[in-house]
């Protein structure tokens, strides 16, 4: 079965996992390590970004 590509580059997955407090989990043991609570705060935090960035541009 093929791979999805994702959405998200790595650099912001990476900036959202610093925010979160899981980049040292995420160095350390890689993304399968994080917790599927802590990657839906993840993908909430960043749809927040995304919103907040069309927002910014509307104005």
């Amino acid at each position: 079965m093929a791979r999805r590509r994702g959405v998200m580059s790595d650099a912001l997955k990476y900036e959202l996992a610093r925010e979160l407090g899981v980049y040292d989990t995420v160095v350390r043991e890689g993304w399968g390590s994080v917790p599927s609570r802590q990657c839906g705060n993840l993908v909430r935090l960043a749809i927040e970004k995304a919103e907040q960035l069309v927002m910014q541009n509307q104005l």
